[in-house]
């Protein structure tokens, strides 16, 4: 099953559109997706810094490794 689409028009500079699908090696719209896909994974970067120190965390690791 494929995932549901938007077209949208944006206005983005042209020297950075071009420095991203430089970086990317794909298309305008991939370029896009990737960039709006690492947003999404900064912010949940950012929360799980947030539990740091809050979350109790204990691991055998000889019982794991068994």
């Amino acid at each position: 099953m494929s995932e549901q689409t938007r077209k949208i028009t944006v206005n983005v500079p042209i020297r950075v559109l071009q420095n991203a699908v430089r970086v990317t090696g794909k298309g305008v719209t991939l370029t896009v997706i990737e960039g709006l896909e690492e947003l999404d994974r900064r912010a949940k970067r950012t929360a799980l810094r947030a539990l740091r120190g809050k979350v109790r965390f204990e691991l055998d690791l000889e019982a794991t490794r068994r």
